[in-house]
């Protein structure tokens, strides 16, 4: 799974910080790497800096295999705080879309199994 992780101009995207970041995607996505090709992780400072409020964004785009591309948005007052949210709603996201994969109404039939499996 290759990470790729920006910010704007408005935001110190240190190697620290993108670091961490990169540490902590592979660590709560993990249970979906093999499924996932690219992530791609854009941070920005909605109105500038020096402001107040919920203006920082993070977005989060998840390039499945064999899927459409699929994108979550979080705003938040904090780098860490947009991005957290950000990655929980990818996880919620991931999960009902691999969740239920291979799963057709509920489970595998009883008529696959062996006799002995059944008793």
């Amino acid at each position: 799974m290759q990470i790729q992780i920006s910010t704007d101009s408005n935001l110190s995207g240190d190697e620290k910080l993108i670091q961490y970041f990169q540490a902590e995607l592979e660590s709560k996505l993990a249970r979906f790497s093999d499924h996932l090709t690219r992530l791609d992780v854009h941070l920005s400072d909605e109105m500038g800096a020096g402001t107040d409020g919920e203006d920082l964004r993070c977005v989060i785009e998840a390039r499945p295999a064999r899927h459409q591309p699929v994108a979550v948005t979080n705003h938040a007052g904090s780098v860490a705080d947009a991005f957290n949210g950000a990655v929980r709603k990818l996880e919620r996201v991931l999960e009902s879309l691999f969740g239920r994969e291979g799963h057709h109404k509920g489970g595998e039939s009883i008529r696959h199994k062996t006799e002995d499996e059944q008793s």
